[in-house]
């Protein structure tokens, strides 16, 4: 319970991470491979972006909605770019169609659920690696600028044509804590039976 509570939306982060790259990339591994899927499909994928790659992505997402945003009132919009590209690294996922595909064909039964199942199995990935993250003392954010980057992202780092993405997770160093949370009354969102 203790790690859930540290997990927080962080959005001042930076690159003070004393972890190298190549560490992190293997957590945010370790903790796809180990979050649990539907019919155990495995379906998502997860591209790990740091320094260069981190920041031509969100380069990518800047252009984007520079294209979209009247000149007058991009200032915001970059200045919040800008605070993601700060930080130390961006974990991409995606949900591979084929597996969704194929479990619909072989199981169609159960057919309209599967796109379903792999948004909860994208979902569960997310948030294991957002834990195993915060977990190291970091920060993160999880940022949805899909579908309006699919094309260019997929040009640039080379995805296959049916992984889907999803998310983006931007991490690094915790620059400022996040402020107080509110949580609903129990009585509206939770009911138990004994």
């Amino acid at each position: 319970m203790e790690k859930l509570a540290q997990r927080r939306t962080i959005y001042n982060i930076g690159k003070n991470v004393k972890d190298p790259a190549q560490e992190l990339d293997q957590v945010i591994r370790s903790a796809v491979r180990l979050s649990p899927s539907a019919f155990n499909s495995q379906s998502s994928r997860v591209v790990n972006l740091f320094g260069q790659a981190h920041q031509d992505f969100w380069n990518i997402v800047k252009e984007t909605l520079r294209q979209m945003i009247p000149a007058d009132s991009f200032q915001a919009t970059n200045d919040k770019i800008d605070s993601f590209a700060a930080g130390f690294g961006t974990a991409l996922f995606f949900e591979d169609q084929e597996v969704v595909k194929g479990l619909q064909e072989q199981f169609a039964a159960y057919a309209d659920n599967f796109p379903i199942w792999s948004e909860h199995s994208t979902g569960i990935a997310q948030f294991a690696v957002w834990l195993a993250l915060s977990e190291r003392g970091l920060g993160a954010s999880l940022q949805h600028y899909n579908p309006i980057i699919d094309e260019q992202v997929a040009k640039k780092f080379n995805i296959p044509a049916n992984w889907k993405l999803r998310a983006q997770l931007v991490f690094g160093s915790v620059e400022a804590p996040a402020g107080e949370k509110d949580f609903m009354d129990d009585a509206k969102r939770f009911k138990s039976f004994f």
